[in-house]
């Protein structure tokens, strides 16, 4: 059966060794459609970042791009601008009809964390072919903050699969007319696409842009930081705001998005032709986003918007990225929502959920 596989086989993997685990599992570390993927206990400060390649591991790579060590055991702060690779308690052994991608979570998007996962013999970040044995890496980039971690924090989630399962535009289409997969009219080309908004139903707040010199996030800390010493309000009254080279924005989409229990979908940027920025950081959609089954109806996407070289002026319900679409394998035994104390479900525009 193609598809993506839900959190009772992913559960089923772990226990046949298929997923090996340096530790018992943490509780809520098995998504609907994912698996959360933990720090271990030591980092390395690299030069730069890079992949294994063909028929070499990770570790022989790190003795070329090694500045030092970092024991993490009792928190250590990664600093912003700086690169780092941390081996995960995770690891796999797949079997040949099971391939996996990578992705950060939600909340590492939303702290501009450049998080990537790599592999011996990698070519691909976050990208893991059918059959692999071995190790996983988290490569880790702060962008905007630094951060404190710690053994065990999850900043990256893992997917798995078997076959193509990406929905085409025609199947798209259907689903969206016997499930209504997002609000207003769906745009679909290429998977479903999303806009900004930039006119608010009430005020003008719009979004938030990184301040450039903070202090440091302790991702531990849950509605502790005061958003006001970390970022800017983004207004506008004119449904239109100019994009600074280099700053980091949190943006939400004008629709919102409704994933149905038997389907994932993965945020995809838009294409670079349309303007000078990109939504930054791609991102798992778990079955029952927005599911009214699930306590939702709806949610926005929240945008993690950077711009490039040149300052861009984006407008309301300009089209900036889209959610690309997969069957899952089969009903997963848990959904996307309240029962989950899922932080996003129902969202609007929100910072990640360490601010308060």
């Amino acid at each position: 059966m193609t598809g993506v596989l839900p959190n009772q086989t992913i559960a089923a993997l772990i226990d046949s060794g298929q997923i090996t685990i340096d530790a018992p599992l943490a509780d809520g570390q098995i998504q609907p459609a994912s698996l959360d993927l933990r720090l271990g206990t030591k980092a390395w400060r690299v030069r730069a970042s890079f992949l294994a390649g063909n028929g070499r591991r990770v570790a022989d790579r790190l003795q070329d791009f090694e500045m030092h060590q970092i024991d993490l055991s009792q928190g250590a702060v990664l600093e912003k601008g700086c690169v780092y690779v941390v081996p995960l308690m995770e690891g796999l052994a797949l079997p040949q009809n099971i391939t996996a991608v990578a992705n950060a979570k939600s909340s590492t998007g939303r702290l501009d964390l450049l998080t990537r996962v790599i592999t011996d013999d990698g070519t691909e970040f976050d990208r893991i072919p059918a059959g692999y044995t071995g190790p996983l890496y988290a490569e880790i980039c702060p962008r905007s903050f630094s951060v404190l971690v710690r053994p065990g924090m999850r900043l990256n989630q893992i997917r798995f699969r078997v076959g193509h399962a990406i929905l085409s535009d025609a199947e798209l289409i259907t689903l969206h007319e016997t499930q209504k997969l997002v609000s207003g009219e769906a745009v679909i080309d290429d998977g479903l696409g999303f806009s900004v908004d930039l006119k608010p139903s009430t005020g003008d707040l719009v979004g938030y842009r990184a301040k450039p010199h903070t202090g440091v996030i302790d991702l531990d800390k849950i509605g502790h930081y005061d958003p006001r010493e970390f970022w800017e309000d983004i207004r506008s009254s004119d449904g239109q705001i100019i994009l600074d080279p280099g700053a980091f924005y949190i943006l939400v989409s004008q629709e919102a998005v409704h994933i149905p229990p038997m389907y994932a979908a993965e945020m995809a940027p838009f294409l670079a032709m349309v303007g000078e920025f990109r939504v930054h950081y791609a991102g798992f959609f778990d079955p029952g986003f927005g599911h009214d089954a699930a306590g939702g109806t709806g949610s926005r996407g929240v945008l993690e918007v950077r711009c490039h070289e040149a300052p861009f002026v984006l407008e309301h319900g300009q089209v900036v990225g889209r959610l690309v679409y997969e069957q899952m394998q089969e009903l997963p035994t848990q959904l996307y929502g309240a029962a989950l104390k899922s932080n996003y479900q129902g969202q609007g525009l929100k910072l990640s959920k360490h601010f308060k």
